[in-house]
């Protein structure tokens, strides 16, 4: 089965590189380091053993931080690789660490990459992030010695029926990894039912429940509201998607027109489309600054365009509402951990298949405000902003849901550290 996913794999090669360009017309980081993607490399040799961490984008480097944090707290002998898939993931990475990670894009899963880069990179240890499974390269790594963890795994059932067509090819490949930590009990069934050793799968919990808001945040964001305005009511849609961004700026007319000094923070959940979501406001006559704008935001300006990567979290801390996107489209939702963390209202759309776990806990504490349309966003974002003291009860009852969640890292650690004292 892995041969024939092989030989596919290298008929669609030429396609795939075809892609990669085509994405660069839009976002030119694209086009650079694409040898990498064949596992030609400059890589600095280092005395000090690898660990390697893949994440495929922004919202697996996001959840790596507390592993990644605690490996280079308990683990400074050993240097830390982070492998992404987009350039956006690479970004964010840069932020959050530095130089202090290395960083490198994936090898394509063809074994001539697969086999070239980890001759150059030689890994003690492969964690992957969520759900990331490449026969190739976990072929190799088995023949190579390399032990493979899939850690923070999910598998939703929308993604678990496309895997129902490879079913073979995914037992095969399930087999060569030693140890799959998921996120939930339906994660670890799902996961055993497409043939992961038993012995092997391991209910660890959410690593974002351990994600931290640092305190520099909080006195940012204390600054970024002044910024703004001490007085005009802030609410924020973070990570939108194609198909919502239309819906929420005319929410924010009707908001407009009961709070006519409301401030829009309008988040896209891929920079590069904020050109798009620019030419809306001019059609629809509402007055925006960008992040990136020279341009500072002044009192005619109701919508705040942010089209950077790597501040959403303290934009976040700056609003009083939080709608969160990819939610109105059928997408499956973006992470409501950060402004249910920061003690936010959580508004969200109906779908929301790929955060099944916090969806629930919010539900079921009936503090996860459910809309539908624009009219229904329009008006809860209005409610919220007229009841200060349901806002802050909705917003704690969220964060200490939260709190009470934490520690997911700790039994995490307990089940790397046997491979890294190999």
């Amino acid at each position: 089965m892995r041969h024939f996913y092989t030989l596919v794999i290298y008929c669609l090669a030429p396609l795939v590189l075809l892609r990669l360009f085509w994405l660069g017309t839009k976002n030119p980081a694209y086009r650079l380091r694409w040898k990498e993607r064949f596992g030609f490399l400059t890589w600095k040799k280092t005395v000090k053993p690898v660990i390697w961490i893949h994440a495929v984008s922004v919202g697996e480097v996001n959840a790596s931080v507390p592993i990644i944090n605690r490996l280079l707290e308990q683990h400074s002998g050993y240097l830390l690789l982070v492998t992404t898939v987009t350039p956006t993931g690479a970004i964010t990475l840069k932020k959050h660490y530095g130089d202090d990670v290395r960083h490198l894009y994936l090898p394509y899963d063809l074994p001539f990459s697969v086999k070239k880069f980890l001759r150059l990179i030689k890994p003690t240890i492969l964690i992957t992030m969520e759900t990331e499974i490449w026969p190739n390269l976990y072929h190799v790594c088995q023949y190579s010695d390399i032990p493979i963890l899939i850690i923070n795994a999910r598998l939703s059932q929308k993604s678990s029926k496309g895997y129902k067509l490879v079913s073979g090819l995914m037992r095969e490949t399930l087999s060569r990894v030693d140890i799959i930590a998921t996120q939930t009990k339906n994660d670890a069934d799902r996961f055993i039912s497409y043939g992961a050793p038993v012995n092997k799968v391991f209910v660890t919990g959410n690593l974002k429940f351990d994600i931290t808001i640092p305190q520099s945040i909080l006195e940012q964001a204390q600054s970024l509201k002044r910024y703004f305005s001490v007085n005009r009511p802030i609410w924020i849609a973070a990570s939108t998607h194609e198909g919502e961004e239309e819906i929420i700026l005319n929410a924010h007319i009707n908001i407009l027109k009961q709070y006519s000094d409301a401030i829009l923070i309008i988040a896209p959940r891929h920079p590069e489309r904020a050109d798009k979501v620019a030419s809306y406001c001019n059609n629809m006559g509402l007055n925006y600054t960008r992040r990136t704008d020279k341009e500072a935001f002044t009192e005619k300006h109701v919508v705040y365009l942010l089209d950077t990567l790597g501040e959403l979290q303290l934009h976040y801390a700056a609003a009083q509402v939080a709608f969160v996107g990819g939610s109105l489209v059928a997408t499956g939702g973006q992470n409501m951990m950060e402004p249910a963390s920061l003690g936010l209202p959580v508004i969200s759309g109906p779908h929301t298949f790929n955060f099944i776990e916090i969806t629930e806990l919010l539900s079921e504490q009936d503090v996860l405000i459910r809309i539908y349309n624009q009219a229904e966003l329009a008006n809860e974002v209005c409610k919220l902003l007229a009841d200060a003291n349901r806002r802050h009860y909705i917003g704690e009852i969220g964060r200490e849901i939260i709190e009470s969640n934490r520690g997911n890292i700790d039994r995490l650690m307990q089940l790397i550290k046997p491979y890294l004292s190999r």
